[in-house]
């Protein structure tokens, strides 16, 4: 269809490309490149979706319990039988959020989760909210869960503790490379490790069962020394509210699929559904597996050996092969639970990028249908996190978690006034929202009461972690979110401006065109590739100006003599440089005549520049032309334009 504009007619012709992209390293490293046409073929289904998006969730199996212990052993070993009855707490709590999620799941099949909801139900400063309380989470949940597949292989291994740092950041860096790889095929390759540590936890925590109830599960042998910075005189109200917030570490990773749904073959919701519930019953079934066994086999917690690595050795009887398979699956399990950030952190991004509030870079896909740009810049951030705080999960913990639980209840919140909203249609009425579309449903009023008490719950949960890790380093990330809202508020605003200079509502007419026409050319010497620039000014103009700027007397005067020859009568200005400065007295010239020039008129810099055979070649010229595109890009007006040379 050709549209119709002022009489004329614009053709549009589209042509399909041969090209191919051809092999190189990147693409030996990350894999071919795959055509847009390839994405619905990159889905994954809930036994591989399990895999990517709940291994954070699952990991936190491995130190959520010990978090409770670190906290409760503060008061002495009687309080450490608090564990079970805060970690029943925790798990009520996971319901309420799993239930609340699985709603916001079929609501939302577009994904965004709790920025969308917050969004779309409570305004754009809430759901900016969620975005940042989201995405520090997931950076610091690659830092804490690749920190802590590290202890777990040190508690294994000592030897290997001085260099803890540098094994995180290559973990880091290997789950970055398989993320670009893309999400099937890296949820096809940590399946395999997530299922292998569900397997073992499942016979660690069955065994030990076994054991308790026959009354054969013994005690800790050669228990690791307990370290405490600080002791309390008696179990108080804030010890067991401390204790309870850190063990919430457990729910981390929950809204991962809310967020990942697009991820999923269809039915896209009701896949991404099921797979949240299994992802619920198996966290809660293991924690508190984990957590009851571990009061009673007197486990302790350190930073020298970790609660599992505790109860494997007492479960199997020693460090046997069963020992280091549980110890090996909930290294890999920890590790693998940063692939969770990997795959939801990029996705979110993109979600806020589109809306306009981050780098548009974002919302590109890579040549693997990944968000590249989201993928690399979580992997430099958590590498930030993890040299700064040198790869100590009990150092990183106290920033970890409060984020989710915002997240949770802006998102808890948004559904249930998303409940109230769709309470004000008539039965079999729709109305089309942003991102969703309202129907009537006959149980809005239960489902808003679960959103609304979810809601109540999480917040109370996230003012206690506030107040009880304040001290510990709570502060620092409750500082970061509005500094990110402010940066997110700022390059909105850039965003809009740059819209509203560009945009051709109420245009009206072009500029008229330029009444004259003014070709300067900086030469440094006459030469093949100046001519080339010549004759290309000549195309533009009748009125060419070359400068040259003299450094050198000696040099100046051949340049005069060849360009008499050589300079088909154009006229040439020198300008003198006594303090051997070539780029200042270009520049000072050229501003003076943008300073004087007429109205509509335009102002072409043109600037010979050779283009070397080989690339190494290139550091040996001057890059005439970017030094000056860099310092006149701002005048309105002023065109600088290269002209190639092939030497």
């Amino acid at each position: 269809m050709t549209p119709e504009s002022n009489g004329t007619s614009t053709s549009v012709i589209y042509r399909a490309t041969k090209y191919k992209p051809r092999p190189t390293l990147t693409s030996w490293l990350i894999g071919r490149p795959l055509s847009t046409a390839d994405a619905p073929h990159q889905t994954i289904g809930k036994a591989v979706g399990l895999a990517v998006f709940s291994s954070d969730a699952l990991s936190s199996t491995a130190y959520a319990t010990q978090e409770i212990m670190v906290i409760l052993a503060a008061a002495g070993t009687a309080a450490l039988s608090y564990v079970f009855p805060i970690s029943l707490v925790i798990v009520v709590l996971l319901a309420i959020v799993a239930i609340s999620y699985e709603q916001t799941i079929h609501a939302y099949p577009d994904g965004g989760g709790s920025y969308i909801v917050s969004r779309d139900n409570l305004g754009q400063l809430p759901g900016l909210v969620a975005a940042a309380a989201l995405l520090t989470d997931y950076v610091l949940t690659v830092a804490v869960s690749i920190s802590s597949g590290v202890a777990q292989l040190t508690s294994a291994f000592p030897v290997l503790f001085p260099y803890r740092v540098w094994i995180a950041l290559g973990f880091v860096a290997f789950i970055t490379i398989m993320n670009l790889r893309g999400v099937r095929e890296s949820g096809a390759v940590f399946a395999i490790p997530t299922y292998f540590f569900i397997s073992m936890m499942y016979l660690v925590v069955g065994s030990g069962l076994i054991q308790y109830f026959r009354g054969t599960l013994g005690v800790v042998s050669n228990p690791p020394p307990l370290s405490l910075e600080h002791t309390v005189e008696a179990i108080t109200p804030f010890l067991l509210l401390h204790a309870f917030s850190s063990g919430t570490t457990a729910l981390t990773g929950i809204e991962a699929i809310s967020n990942g749904i697009t991820a999923f073959r269809e039915p896209r919701s009701r896949n991404a559904g099921i797979t949240l519930m299994w992802m619920a019953g198996i966290l809660s079934t293991l924690f508190l597996g984990i957590s009851f066994l571990s009061m009673h086999i007197s486990a302790v917690p350190s930073e020298n050996e970790t609660v599992i690595s505790q109860l494997a050795r007492t479960v199997f009887g020693g460090q046997g092969i069963l020992y280091l398979a549980t110890i090996a699956a909930t290294m890999l399990i920890l590790i693998l639970a940063a692939n969770t950030s990997f795959a939801d952190f990029p996705r979110l991004s993109a979600f806020v990028a589109k809306d306009g509030y981050l780098p548009r870079q974002l919302t590109y896909r890579g040549s693997r249908l990944v968000y590249s740009n989201g993928i690399l810049l979580l992997a430099f951030l958590a590498s930030l996190l993890i040299i700064g705080f040198q790869a100590s999960v009990t150092r990183l913990i106290p920033l970890y978690a409060i984020g989710v639980f915002l997240a949770f209840t802006l998102s808890q919140a948004g559904m249930a006034r998303r409940w109230w909203k769709v309470g004000k249609l008539g039965p079999g009425e729709e109305k089309q929202e942003r991102a969703s579309t309202l129907r009537y449903d006959t149980l809005w009023p239960v489902k808003m009461v679960v959103n609304g008490f979810g809601a109540v719950c999480t917040f109370v949960v996230m003012l206690i972690f506030a107040f009880t890790k304040f001290a510990d380093g709570a502060w620092l990330v409750i500082l970061i979110f509005p500094l990110l809202i402010v940066l997110f508020l700022s390059i909105h605003r850039h965003y809009q401006d740059l819209a509203k200079k560009l945009s051709l509502e109420e245009f009206g007419e072009a500029a008229p065109i330029a009444v004259r026409h003014r070709v300067f050319l900086p030469l440094s010497g006459v030469h093949r590739g100046t001519l080339a620039a010549l004759r290309y000014a000549q195309n533009l103009s009748e009125d060419i100006t070359a400068i040259h700027v003299s450094i050198d007397p000696e040099e100046t005067e051949k340049v005069q003599r060849k360009w008499e020859r050589w300079g088909d009568g154009t006229r040439l200005v020198v300008l003198d440089s006594p303090y051997r400065l070539f780029l200042e007295p270009l520049l000072d010239y050229l501003q003076d005549v943008i300073a004087q020039r007429q109205p509509h008129e335009l102002i072409t810099i043109v600037v010979p520049q050779f283009v070397p055979s080989s690339r190494w070649h290139e550091f040996l010229h001057m890059r005439t032309a970017d030094l000056l595109r860099d310092q006149l890009l701002s005048y309105p007006g002023v065109v600088i334009v290269d002209v190639p040379y092939q030497v």
